[in-house]
């Protein structure tokens, strides 16, 4: 955002060339919200421009795939707790967990009512659970996420973001997977910063740009636009909207994009 206050205009901020489509990455007016509270994931915007002639995505759909792979089967996964701000992902995640026989703890009230009049089956009642406990080992976090919800954490717990800014590292003793994301594949040109970015004024004038993904690792918000475009998907993904997960997915590994390579022991 203050690089668009820097330039003053609207701009191009980056070019890509994908397969056969030419992507562009525009740095656009503060003005333009598509969050949640305010503009509900771009719904509102599609209502007031009927005849808007290209498709919204807000890419909920691959950044739920990419968290709900991010959690390691290796380390015996039961349960998982959510800490910080719930949205539209948080509440897709947390009905894919509990169908998927993992125990979802959740820690506000007003959530856990919400998501347990969307639990589909009965059989699931028991996945959901209602707790203030913090000695779950795995977490999925949103914004909001506090320093005093941190240091509450056991030791060794894995703290996976669905939002897309990381949360403050508190702990040196848990592990912090990084926001949704995947590895870009090869032939994907033109890929010259690091993406995400932040930028920090720390005093008049001087600014400080912060990088949380590593270089050819792409926000899976980005990737889901590709996608829509690489499989000519002409549908809006914005309000409520979600498609396929297992669909998003499959398409994302077979348009070459990859997991990224973490470990957590």
């Amino acid at each position: 955002m203050l690089i668009r206050r820097v330039y003053g205009k609207t701009f191009a901020a980056e070019r890509n060339v994908f397969k056969d489509l030419q992507l562009q990455t525009w740095a656009v007016s503060k003005y333009m919200k598509q969050g949640e509270e305010l503009n509900n994931s771009g719904e509102l915007f599609i209502r007031r421009n009927p005849k808007l002639k290209v498709k919204l995505v807000d890419g909920s759909s691959l950044a739920i795939a990419v968290v709900l792979n991010s959690i390691p089967r290796a380390r015996g996964t039961t349960q998982v707790a959510f800490k910080g701000n719930f949205n539209k992902i948080a509440s897709y995640l947390a009905l894919a967990l509990c169908q998927k026989g993992i125990q979802v703890v959740i820690s506000r009230e007003k959530d856990y009512e919400m998501l347990k009049s969307k639990l589909t089956s009965a059989n699931n009642d028991d996945k959901l659970v209602f707790s203030s406990v913090y000695s779950q080992k795995t977490w999925l976090v949103g914004e909001g996420l506090t320093k005093e919800e941190q240091m509450k954490a056991s030791k060794g717990t894995l703290i996976i973001p669905y939002s897309q800014f990381p949360p403050t590292k508190v702990r040196k003793d848990c592990f912090y997977d990084t926001t949704p994301s995947m590895l870009t594949p090869k032939y994907l040109a033109n890929v010259d910063s690091c993406e995400p970015f932040d930028i920090v004024m720390q005093n008049v004038g001087v600014f400080n740009i912060q990088n949380w993904l590593p270089r050819r690792v792409m926000s899976s918000w980005r990737i889901a636009s590709i996608l829509h475009g690489l499989e000519g998907w002409n549908v809006n993904e914005c309000g409520n909207e979600i498609l396929d997960i297992d669909k998003v997915w499959d398409a994302s590994i077979r348009h070459g994009f990859s997991p990224t390579m973490k470990s957590f022991t």
